[in-house]
């Protein structure tokens, strides 16, 4: 066959073939030979599947590699030879039908339609205009199969496009409904490439079904079952400027609320000034130094004397009293005698503190009697500690998340990673940008949140040195080391939320949530320190919990799809540590199983006290607001652990971080309703941050559960899913939940810290404990 082509056209010759023969012995030869190169293939046409199953065309129609425009004017000759050869001892018919491609060159902003099937698959030419750098090939369908792949290949021949070779050169996504394909100019030196749409010959790479009825024997022709109709459409991407854009967007937006701390800081300072210099800020309007050293006094509520215990003679109560007797409260010298307070090594005093916990009646100063400092060190062990799991956790982290994206680069293969591939701006070696970027909103305002905290640390420690009255006997005992915890956290959830979205699957899914589950634990254990300072769970034991919670939570990615005996013990897991954890929180800590018996003393001791508290005091508990808590909380989480079992969610890291979410916003809820029922007010900046929490976490939740990719499903099934960019036509849906959620817990941590507030010149023994 001869061909003339017009400069600078670019032309390209379609081959199709047909023939009527099925015997597999002697197939029909078909050998294309061109000026720099050969195709060739065989009639019936095997296409291998799933377990070695074969499936065979008669219909063949191949493209050949196109010519190179030539710098020529004039009209230039191309031969082409096609042999056809067999081995078979008998005639054979075939159909040969040698046709130019009229449409070979797609064009820019404009749609073009086709038909591809496993044995004929299509490709096409594009070409960079001059202003565009890079462009996004957008692919659609109507129906979801058969399976096609989508790929794009430099200007090399041979052309890979079937199906067992497709994968060999460029890069390559399967396709159910749609897909999409970010493609910069730097990648191809020669400006252009080829687009190439394959049509696999079962779709279970699909998540479609493999066909029961075929066993490997027949020679079927599956041409008409196994047609698709495509829509190609190439469109430009970003330019550079909105990259910047989006950059100052993310930065300026979180700098906003450094502005605002800062103003709030300043009016808080003047307030303050002006509260001194009137004369007002100590009880009786004195200097603000100690004018009483018995803190319970007669005019304690009826009911919370017993137990009480005087704070002039109890060894407990001399850092109230007696401030002057211990170092300078700024001054956290580490002592090693002073590891733990002479109130707790005292065996005779154990007692007393059983009497005091377990009164119907407590106020903050029954529980905050132990010295400052050492407490204080206590929670600071939270902030180092965090500081120490965070390193060790992100860096392999970082070093995984690097491989994978390693491995899209020099594969190709787009399936590894479940991007929102129509909102997927590439950056460097990075293949979604924005959904990094997005992620800087955790780590500004963790930031923040450590600033606010240090100022407030800061100015405690002034007010401990000058021994003001009100730091030492009002209000809630101030310690900052889960606060410090909570800023840290907040700051790595940001880190590894960006490490996750370097390429989200699967497998690293828990890099996104495992810092989320220690935000709430952390959140809660705050919450409960609050009113509880002195008997609050250590750092090391806290941590230990966590380590186990993501232990399960791995455990639960590898063993949670199918297996039940997972989720059985899972569930026995979860009702146990909520009933265990209930009865430390209704006996403050005094609940202990050391029978004298061994095992029969521990079960002896566990019938007498369901007996006592259940069947003869049924009509009321001893503890009437904690066991409505406690109740409450075990059947959401009773709740969870039902559900687990029947439905036996996928996405089991969502599942656990939901009922930590569950429990934290329970107990918070619980604390509220309790400081308004102990006639305790809300200043207007925690009741501020309380209705900012409640409407950013409302807007988050809502971009939240857009979802734009599912690595529950397979990848073409996931971008089924995808959209494009919302805002700036730069950040996805999942973007603005990024910078909501990260406005959301900051507002959620300064509730933590403001809520109390307005206790800071009530005294510590008319503070109600719940």
């Amino acid at each position: 066959f001869s061909l003339r082509s017009l400069p600078p056209q670019v032309d390209a010759v379609r081959v199709y073939v047909n023939s009527s023969s099925e015997n597999l012995r002697y197939p029909v030869l078909f050998v294309v030979r061109q000026q720099k190169g050969v195709l060739s293939w065989q009639v019936p046409l095997i296409f291998r599947g799933l377990y070695q199953r074969t499936y065979n065309y008669q219909e063949v129609s191949r493209t050949l590699c196109p010519s190179e425009p030539t710098p020529e004017t004039r009209p230039s000759d191309q031969i082409i030879f096609v042999d056809i050869a067999s081995m078979a001892p008998f005639n054979i018919a075939y159909e040969l039908l040698v046709t130019r491609l009229e449409n070979f060159q797609l064009e820019t902003n404009k749609a073009f339609n086709f038909t591809a099937s496993p044995s004929q698959p299509q490709y096409f030419l594009y070409k960079f205009p001059q202003d565009v750098d890079s462009v996004i090939i957008n692919v659609v369908s109507d129906a979801a199969y058969p399976c096609s792949v989508v790929s794009v290949q430099d200007i090399v021949c041979p052309v890979y496009d079937l199906d067992h070779n497709v994968e060999f050169n460029g890069v390559y996504q399967s396709m159910t409904k749609q897909a999409a394909i970010t493609v910069q100019r730097k990648d191809f030196p020669g400006e252009q490439f080829f687009v190439v749409f394959v049509i696999k010959p079962e779709d279970y790479a699909c998540g479609g079904s493999v066909p029961s009825s075929i066993h490997g024997n027949g020679n079927r022709t599956w041409n008409l079952q196994r047609t698709k109709n495509l829509q190609v459409t190439i469109v430009p991407s970003i330019k550079k400027p909105v990259y910047v854009q989006a950059m100052f967007f993310s930065f300026l937006s979180f700098l906003s609320f450094y502005l605002g701390s800062v103003v709030v800081a300043f009016v808080h300072y003047i307030r303050v000034q002006r509260k001194a210099s009137a004369g007002i800020l100590s009880p009786e309007h004195g200097s603000g130094m100690m004018t009483s050293s018995h803190p319970i006094s007669a005019s304690t509520p009826e009911g919370s004397s017993y137990g009480a215990i005087d704070e002039s003679s109890s060894s407990g109560g001399r850092q109230l009293s007696s401030p002057e007797r211990r170092p300078p409260a700024g001054s956290d010298t580490d002592s090693s005698v002073e590891e733990e307070s002479d109130f707790d090594t005292m065996p005779e005093i154990e007692s007393d503190k059983n009497i005091i916990r377990t009164k119907v009646f407590l106020y903050l100063s029954d529980l905050s009697r132990k010295d400052r400092r050492i407490v204080s060190k206590k929670y600071k062990i939270y902030f180092w500690n965090i500081i120490t799991i965070a390193v060790f956790y992100a860096l392999p982290v970082i070093q995984l998340v690097i491989t994978y994206q390693t491995v899209v680069n020099v594969t190709g293969n787009q399936d590894i990673c479940y991007y929102n591939f129509l909102c997927a701006h590439p950056l460097g070696v990075l293949s979604a940008f924005n959904n990094i970027l997005s992620n800087v909103g955790h780590m500004m305002l963790g930031f923040l949140f450590l600033l606010i905290v240090l100022r407030r640390d800061i100015l405690h420690r002034r007010a401990m040195e000058m021994k003001d009255i009100y730091t030492l006997d009002y209000g809630i005992p101030k310690h900052f080391g889960l606060f410090y915890a909570m800023g840290i956290a907040l700051m790595m959830e940001g880190v590894l939320s960006a490490c996750y979205h370097v390429c989200p699957n699967y497998s690293n899914f828990q890099f996104d949530t495992s810092f989320m589950y220690m935000i709430a634990g952390l959140c809660m254990l705050k919450l409960y320190q609050t009113r509880h300072p002195d008997i609050n769970a250590s750092a090391y034991s806290a941590y230990a919990s966590f380590a186990v919670v993501i232990s399960l939570a791995v455990l639960g990615v590898v063993f949670g799809k199918n297996d039940m005996w997972f989720w059985v013990i899972f569930s026995m897991i979860h009702v146990l540590a909520s009933l265990a954890l209930s009865t430390q929180i209704y006996y403050m800590g005094r609940f202990k199983i050391d029978g004298p018996d061994s095992d029969v003393g521990i079960f002896r001791r566990a019938v007498m006290v369901l007996y006592t508290d259940c069947i003869q005091q049924c009509s009321r508990p001893m503890y009437m607001d904690r066991m409505v808590l406690l109740i409450v909380g075990n059947l959401v989480n009773w709740s969870f652990a039902i559900f687990g079992l029947v439905y036996r969610p996928r996405d089991f890291a969502s599942y656990i971080l939901g009922i930590f979410i569950c429990n934290l916003l329970l107990y918070l809820a619980f604390y509220i309703i309790m400081k308004l029922r102990s006639s305790e007010k809300l200043l207007p900046i925690p009741m501020f941050c309380i209705v900012a929490t409640a409407v950013v976490w409302a807007a988050a939740l809502y971009f939240f559960f857009q979802t734009l990719s599912s690595w529950e499903e397979t990848p073409a099934e996931s971008r089924e899913k995808n959209r494009p960019c919302i805002l700036l036509g730069f950040f996805d849906d999942h973007d603005v939940w990024h910078f909501l959620s990260a406005a959301a817990l900051f507002f959620s941590f300064l509730v933590l810290l403001t809520l109390d507030d307005d206790l800071d010149t009530v005294r510590r023994d008319k503070i109600p404990v719940f």
